[in-house]
């Protein structure tokens, strides 16, 4: 009996995943944008909200005092702090790695301006937050579309509004599962085109990285990751384990947690893909706290000699964490310092964050840029094997800091080799293509002012906006041009990171700055720089892998059954994306990819049909 059910379940299965087509160079699903939930909140249910904070006053409640279409709207009143809100949470409705979209009217009390922002729980129990939307001004104001997608190391997901003290509305809302695209896979990869000259990398944070969508875009051009914010100071920093060891007297012995990037090392891992650590010792996303005695953010600024301390077991923590939670990761690259030099070449002014968002706490304790030097001391002590140290700043090509950083590499190894590399972040500005800013030929000279240190060179956070859709063509003529400047450099530059996936998920969304459109479609930019290129065959999906799973064993459990019929008709689906070694081990008739005719070989295996998938 059981045999039979297997057997049913099995056919079944394989019925629907043979009656698929394959996946065309770029698709759509064919069901429409899936409304998850909506409220004009007429009826009076405010069920679905919350408010934020343990202590929180916040009364929310279905309010005639003011709406949009209708006679109501939610009403948050009666709160205490700006953070308290209404909450909307998206984890007990939603699904992990599906994107997601967000629209509302929204309105603060007395011209209060209102941010939507995202929370969420990563592993290890730390909060995170990020800001969606920032809307200023008076009356009514609308939100449309506002993207939203987590993984399934992610808890107590909330969308929720903050601002001001006063009340806030909320009418008209709507969360709606986000159609699903596919990259297209008749166009070159990337990381193929390039292969005789350097890496090609991306930047993606673990909410960019959630749907699966985003993974075979990374997959198909992409052979170099960089966490955008999940290996950051303020994101590895482990507060209350920093406060625990300053209550039992040491505050010198900082802790640090990996948790928050663990879907984008996961990811890396499961499909060998190299790594850009980013970044150590950086003034900014770096908590005030973590230059006070005893980690108290109200407390004195340690002295120098704490600090350098401090600094060490810091350094020494991260690179530990890493050797040990992900020892078969390839970090090939580390950014040991960041933006620590003006573009006038001086050192930043002494402070806190909250002082100035320019200010750097590293100058306040030093009292100008010392820290550099033993900063990379510690790390080559500490960091992987095999993994290079970069010095990373923006605005790189400013004359004046280009020769700042060129000196203190040059005098930071005068007496032993700390520093192996500079990174050339790269954000630049295409405009509308005659008044480029900058220049072709003065990021050029940059360019070859830092090669000719002898050092490695990585170009480190690539895009390149314009105003509008209408300048694509300046663009991609502009990304063209730097990209030959940076082939004409190739024997000195290992790596060329964009930062970033898709327009739409870009630190500078709003000027269309990257390679791919939001529907994953590549634009005119991607072409200029792959065409009239010599273009190897395509490649595997990602580098080779060894080869310990049995074929058939889709799912990598040691077993081949029902299960891996599972995996591999999700992967044909579209549900699922599968690493290097599922693709392998799926790949029974050895076209590249895993296919209908593949999951049909292996039910034919497990009912014995066939004796062999060899």
């Amino acid at each position: 009996m059981i045999k039979k059910r297997l057997l049913s379940a099995i056919i079944a299965l394989n019925c629907i995943a043979v009656s698929m087509p394959m996946i065309p160079a770029h698709a759509e699903d064919d069901a429409e944008e899936v409304i998850i939930y909506q409220s004009d909140f007429e009826d009076g249910d405010v069920s679905a909200w919350t408010n934020r904070g343990e202590n929180d006053t916040t009364v929310i409640s279905a309010s005639e005092d003011n709406a949009v279409s209708g006679t109501k709207a939610l009403c948050a009143g009666e709160r205490s702090k700006s953070w308290n809100g209404p909450a909307f949470r998206l984890d007990d409705k939603c699904e992990a790695g599906v994107a997601y979209l967000v629209s509302a009217e929204v309105m603060g009390q007395y011209y209060t301006s209102i941010t939507v922002s995202f929370q969420y729980t990563d592993a290890s129990g730390e909060q995170h937050y990020e800001n969606l939307a920032n809307l200023n001004g008076a009356g009514w104001q609308s939100v449309e579309n506002l993207k939203i997608s987590y993984t399934e190391e992610m808890t107590d997901v909330y969308v929720y509004f903050e601002g001001g003290s006063d009340n806030i509305y909320i009418d008209d809302f709507v969360l709606k599962q986000a159609k699903v695209y596919h990259p297209q896979t008749d166009i070159a990869s990337l990381k193929d085109v390039y292969a005789n000259y350097f890496k090609i990398g991306t930047a993606v944070t673990a909410k960019e990285l959630a749907p699966d969508s985003t993974k075979e875009l990374i997959l198909k051009h992409f052979n170099s990751i960089t966490a955008g914010n999940e290996l950051k100071p303020d994101a590895i920093l482990d507060k209350n384990a920093c406060l625990a060891m300053a209550e039992n007297g040491d505050d010198e012995n900082p802790q640090i947690s990996l948790a928050s990037a663990k879907s984008i090392l996961d990811f890396a891992r499961d499909n060998q893909i190299p790594v850009r650590g980013h970044v150590l010792v950086w003034h900014q996303q770096t908590p005030t706290w973590f230059f006070k005695e005893n980690y108290d953010e109200n407390g004195e600024w340690v002295s120098k000699e704490k600090m350098l301390v401090r600094m060490e077991n810091y350094i020494k923590n991260v690179f530990a964490a890493v050797k040990e939670e992900y020892s078969d990761v390839d970090f090939y690259a580390w950014d040991v310092v960041n933006e620590c030099w003006l573009d006038d070449g001086s050192y930043r002014a002494a402070g806190s964050q909250e002082e100035g968002s320019a200010n750097s706490p590293w100058v306040k304790i030093f009292g100008d840029n010392s820290f550099i030097k033993p900063a990379f001391e510690f790390a080559k002590k500490y960091a992987p094997e095999g993994c290079k140290l970069y010095y990373n700043d923006f605005n790189e090509y400013m004359p004046a800091k280009t020769t700042a950083i060129v000196n203190m590499v040059e005098e930071i190894n005068a007496d032993g080799h700390y520093i192996d590399g500079i990174g050339m972040q790269s954000h630049l500005d295409a405009r509308s293509g005659s008044d480029a800013f900058p220049a072709v030929n003065v990021y050029n000279k940059a360019l070859t002012a830092f090669c000719d240190t002898g050092l490695d060179v990585q170009i480190t956070e690539l895009d390149a906006t314009v105003n509008d859709t209408e300048h694509f063509k300046e663009q991609a003529e502009y990304y063209s041009d730097i990209m030959n400047a940076i082939i004409d450099h190739k024997d000195s530059i290992s790596s060329v990171v964009f930062w970033g996936t898709t327009d739409d998920q870009s630190w500078r969304a709003s000027k269309y700055p990257l390679l791919f459109n939001e529907d994953y479609t590549a634009k005119p930019a991607y072409y200029a720089i792959t065409d009239n290129m010599d273009i190897p065959e395509p490649s595997e999906t990602t580098a080779p892998v060894e080869n310990n799973a049995k074929m058939g064993d889709v799912n990598l459990d040691g077993v081949i059954d029902i299960l891996d019929i599972i995996t591999i008709n999700k992967a044909i689906l579209s549900q699922k994306v599968l690493t290097a070694e599922q693709i392998r081990v799926a790949d029974i008739d050895g076209n590249g990819m895993a296919t209908p005719e593949d999951s049909l070989s292996i039910m034919n295996y497990i009912v014995k049909l066939i004796d062999s998938l060899e």
